[in-house]
């Protein structure tokens, strides 16, 4: 099963395609002459493409593949994460947005430095700097073609290029599902017989409230977990708040939170109905098992071949479809390096640089991180293991990260020792956990896919329930406790419990050291939240936890020269 020319067309058009809407930035309009309209679209987008954008980026190759392959192997229980979408985007629209589009600001960082001081916003900054190019590119293939493009219109386009190449590309990664979807589940006896099949194989999971948090996947791992998840990427990730912040209006920054939401569902039901359709064409007699792929991953890569091998065209549709959702994360991190960097570790040490240096100056960092991140993904496509282990990082970072935001925005008597030492903290145990049950797991037994026995013979019933129950007896682990429960925590905890850690060590720190008082806090840095859970506390203590600062309703500028 090959490539045939139509499709090594198709996926030609979408690369020709990416770079000439960013040439097309790079020459009209104020042609990318400033840092506020490279890096900040000249705050100048609509609600409809920043929303868009959002999906693309959160919307990455590896969760095209992901996905299906997770459905395929352990059921539709992944499904209940759709669930987390609802407080994971309210939350950004309500709290974080208002406070950081009301400031201002170019980075997200620089509310570290307003809230706390200039450190503190350093370290955010390099931890961040750190992640991204650490998660640089989600997949090998054609990496050089795709990383070169990618770079190529970034570093002319500047932001408005990246965010109208991912509505572009946004709107082939849906046709690329759909397409899969539609063709495949008419191969399989339509949609009805996929349903019928994933029933019969035991892949349609229900509601599983089991508060167990080193259960793998639960409602409330997903739901409730997965809130913290979506915090980190939609409330406080720089490559997010970057599109807020270039929205004309502080309303039509909200209203994109709100339009993202029914296309995240959409895009999570794609994900799992391919999964399903999948399952529908191979049964338990999966690629994996046959040998022809070597991971998971690959079986979707597989499958689309497969289904689409006497349909030249569509396999190219695929895998453009699959290389928008690395252009789009790519170039988001980019752009999104590209800012911080100039915002908070150049321009702060030199504020006389002309507007027309810092342009040209950042288009640099832009094209730099782009050959640093190749250069990343040549050494992680060596190593293996290694790829993994930078997603891995990319969860475990988001969740300190996440904490340093709340701690300053929500708690304001947290002082900058507490933030540095609770970031510290937090990032200690998120690898503490990280790297220990990434060990674990190695010496572990790989979890076991669901058993289909409805499809065996019935004079096979007795022997297939003997075997099931040897397989569930030899397979059955003991309840991990002390440090290894620690390392079972399901990965979909990990951003809430680093988060939790760092405000908890944060709090105690400032309370030990001196609370910040009121006076010292830069107004509309803190969300009037603890005031409102707090009412029925005198005002003399309320004075006290500093919890009478009201959200600043105008727009201000701040100077950090």
């Amino acid at each position: 099963m090959h490539f045939t020319t139509v499709d090594y067309v198709i996926f030609t058009v979408l690369l020709v395609a990416s770079a000439g809407i960013g040439l097309f930035y790079a020459f009209s309009g104020g042609r990318q002459r400033t840092t506020q309209e490279f890096l900040m679209a000249d705050r100048s987008m609509s609600c409809l493409p920043v929303s868009l954008s959002l999906l693309a980026t959160f919307q990455s190759a590896v969760a095209i593949l992901g996905a299906p392959s997770e459905v395929y192997t352990f059921g539709t229980q992944y499904w209940f994460l759709g669930c987390s979408y609802f407080l994971g985007l309210l939350i950004p629209a309500h709290v974080f947005i208002p406070v950081f589009y009301r400031l201002r600001l170019s980075s997200t960082y620089e509310y570290l430095e307003l809230r706390f001081n200039k450190m503190v916003r350093i370290c955010g900054t390099v931890t961040f700097i750190f992640q991204m190019v650490l998660t640089g590119f989600d997949l090998w293939g054609a990496v050089l073609a795709m990383g070169l493009v990618c770079t190529l219109y970034t570093a002319l386009g500047g932001l408005k290029a990246v965010i109208w190449t991912d509505v572009f590309q946004t709107v082939v990664m849906f046709a690329g599902q759909l397409a899969v979807i539609v063709v495949g589940s008419s191969q399989a006896g339509g949609i009805g017989e996929v349903w019928r099949k994933a029933v019969n194989g035991s892949r349609i999971a229900g509601l599983d409230l089991n508060p167990d948090p080193l259960e793998r996947h639960t409602f409330w791992t997903l739901g409730v977990g997965g809130i913290f998840l979506m915090l980190a990427l939609y409330g406080v990730n720089q490559a997010q708040v970057q599109r807020y912040l270039s929205s004309r209006t502080e309303r039509e920054a909200v209203m994109s939170c709100y339009v993202v939401f029914p296309c995240q569902q959409i895009v999570l039901c794609l994900g799992c109905l391919m999964g399903l359709v999948m399952f529908a064409r191979y049964g338990e007699d999966s690629p994996l098992k046959k040998g022809y792929v070597k991971t998971n991953d690959q079986m979707v890569l597989y499958f689309v071949m497969d289904v689409f091998r006497d349909l030249p065209g569509l396999p190219g549709l695929f895998v453009a479809c699959l290389f928008s959702g690395a252009l789009s994360t790519i170039s988001s991190a980019f752009n999104s390096l590209a800012t911080v960097t100039m915002e908070d570790l150049i321009k702060p040490h030199f504020p006389s640089m002309t507007e027309a240096k810092a342009t040209l100056l950042s288009k640099g960092l832009a094209l730099a991180y782009g050959l640093v991140c190749l250069a990343m993904a040549y050494i992680a496509s060596i190593m293996g293991s290694v790829l993994q282990a930078a997603f891995s990082i990319f969860g475990m970072v988001g969740g300190p990260l996440l904490g340093l935001f709340c701690l300053g925005m929500f708690f304001p008597w947290a002082n900058s020792i507490g933030a540095m030492v609770g970031l510290v903290a937090g990032l200690a145990m998120a690898f503490w956990i990280g790297i220990g049950s990434f060990v674990m797991r190695i010496s572990a037994p790989t979890p076991v896919p669901l058993l289909n026995t409805s499809a065996l013979p019935l004079f096979d019933n007795i022997t297939s329930t003997v075997m099931t129950a040897v397989v569930s007896t030899t397979t059955a682990k003991r309840r991990p406790t002390g440090v290894e429960a620690l390392y079972s925590l399901s990965y979909m905890w990990y951003s809430a419990h680093n988060s939790t850690t760092v405000v908890v060590v944060g709090l105690i720190v400032s309370l030990l050291t001196g609370p910040m008082k009121e006076k010292e806090l830069t107004p509309g840095t803190v969300y009037p939240v603890l005031g409102t859970l707090l009412f029925f506390l005198p005002e003399r203590y309320k004075e006290k936890l500093c919890c009478v600062t009201p959200l600043a309703h105008k727009v201000t500028s701040y100077s950090y020269s």
